[in-house]
């Protein structure tokens, strides 16, 4: 799989060449603009694609697992309205999910964050704001942004978080720096529902139940009606596939917390 680094250095070997052969045969400068072009659209998806792993490694899917166990996860929480019936419907199929809280919905809804713990599910960081810039902040900022968060779940539940989801699966490598820097994981997944859009419930349960098979990390958010609906036919198709709901620490194996 291509990277942000074997990209840059197989891009500068071509524009080596293409200098070379500028000055040997007068070669047209429209080689340097098709260079720049597909280097640009290269790192353009590589850094909204997370399956990709094009800055970072993260955690998108275990195909080696050998329990049947897949992950469900929840971004953009704790909503006060949603996120007790998404609480409920888990209780009620006994599967446990991975929340990725936003800083400052945890400081507005506090109690709801701690049922999350509370009822057994894994938390994990994505960001203090959500905002939509967030992938053109500084290394500095988003180091400040990680360490807000941390510092409010410590607050409220003395836990050390480990696990990061990337706001709107964005990574960079001032993203990648923050990580190192704060010792946070990166979290993906390989299934994406796109529930926050304006496709009909129908379509994002197909979306995220088609083809399902161990090891799968699926992506929803705690945030609406429609996504209340997904989840609870989703639990039902897994429960009829024999297919288990877990954390996505027991789904890598890995420990959430410091």
């Amino acid at each position: 799989m291509l990277n942000f680094k074997t990209v840059n250095s197989l891009t500068l070997i071509v524009l080596i060449s293409l200098i070379v052969a500028y000055f040997l045969i007068g070669i047209s400068f429209w080689w340097f603009l098709l260079l720049g072009f597909f280097w640009f659209i290269l790192t353009a998806l590589g850094s909204g694609l997370i399956g990709w792993n094009y800055h970072l490694v993260a955690l998108n899917s275990n195909p080696s697992i050998v329990k049947n166990q897949v992950a469900i996860t929840f971004d953009d929480g704790p909503n006060p309205e949603f996120t007790p019936k998404v609480l409920e419907l888990l209780k009620k199929h006994q599967a446990k999910a991975s929340f990725f809280c936003i800083g400052k919905q945890i400081e507005a809804y506090p109690d709801v964050f701690k049922n999350i713990i509370n009822e057994g599910h894994t938390v994990g960081n994505h960001t203090y704001s959500h905002d939509h810039l967030f992938g053109f902040f500084s290394t500095e900022k988003i180091i400040s942004e990680l360490k807000q968060t941390n510092k409010i779940v410590f607050e409220q539940s003395s836990l050390k978080l480990n696990l990061y989801r990337p706001a709107f699966g964005v990574t960079n490598p001032r993203i990648k720096k923050a990580l190192k820097a704060t010792q946070l994981q990166a979290i993906g997944w390989n299934k994406r529902s796109l529930d926050t859009t304006n496709l009909s419930k129908e379509t994002i349960l197909n979306r995220a139940s088609k083809n399902l098979k161990k090891g799968d990390v699926i992506l929803l958010h705690d945030a609406s009606e429609k996504t209340l609906w997904v989840l609870e036919q989703l639990l039902l198709i897994l429960q009829k596939q024999n297919l288990q709901a877990v954390t996505v620490d027991s789904l890598f194996n890995i420990e959430p917390y410091a």
